[in-house]
């Protein structure tokens, strides 16, 4: 089952986190921009309450948590409740498709990514964000995802495992940006991504479809 109950109770305060981390969320949007595709028929997998989809104007998201659609709605995007391992589209049907701190709340990553390549035309691309286990952030998480009310159930993963699953789902890997090299705290500034892995916590990969 979608690990939907922390959203569904408490997305109020989801959105929240956002306006009480706001230079967080700007280091992640300067990163996705690296990587987001202008224009074209897009879906976001895990649109949630529309905080990436929003701003980079995706044209359908799909989400479990029927709390979180009714804030994306208010932004004005399409969206359709259903899960991330059964995708309720055509095959070859998107330009390219988005996935924002999601992959950590699936029940099945590897079928998710199959699935996002069914939906996606030929080099279409996938872009993914999400926090790197292995990283600083990334084990503060997982240290405390018990005392969490949204990362209890999380399952997260380095990015050595988000790259095999890519490639084992026919994905060829296009670029790879990391931000949030500091710790967030309140004298957090926005951060500028740099290519590639291994030091920032905020992980963003795009990947085309072979």
């Amino acid at each position: 089952m979608p690990k939907i109950e922390p959203f569904e109770k408490h997305a109020r305060e989801y959105e929240e986190w956002f306006a009480k981390n706001e230079n967080v969320y700007k280091s992640e949007l300067r990163l996705m921009e690296k990587l987001i595709v202008k224009g074209g028929y897009s879906l976001e997998v895990g649109v949630g309450t529309g905080k990436f989809g929003g701003p980079f104007e995706v044209s359908v998201g799909i989400d479990p948590s029927e709390e979180m659609l009714k804030r994306a709605r208010k932004l004005g995007i399409k969206v359709i409740k259903g899960i991330a391992e059964n995708l309720p589209f055509d095959n070859n049907e998107f330009d390219w498709v988005l996935m924002v701190v999601s992959i950590c709340f699936v029940d099945d990553p590897l079928k998710t990514f199959s699935e996002i390549h069914r939906v996606l035309k030929k080099e279409g691309k996938v872009i993914t964000g999400y926090i790197d286990k292995e990283s600083p952030l990334g084990k503060i998480y997982e240290k405390n995802k018990e005392k969490s009310k949204f990362y209890k159930p999380a399952t997260f993963f380095s990015t050595k495992e988000i790259v095999k699953m890519f490639e084992r789902s026919g994905f060829k890997i296009d670029k790879i940006y990391q931000t949030i090299f500091e710790l967030p705290s309140k004298n957090y500034k926005i951060e500028d991504p740099k290519e590639g892995y291994g030091e920032g916590s905020f992980i963003g990969i795009s990947a085309v479809k072979t």
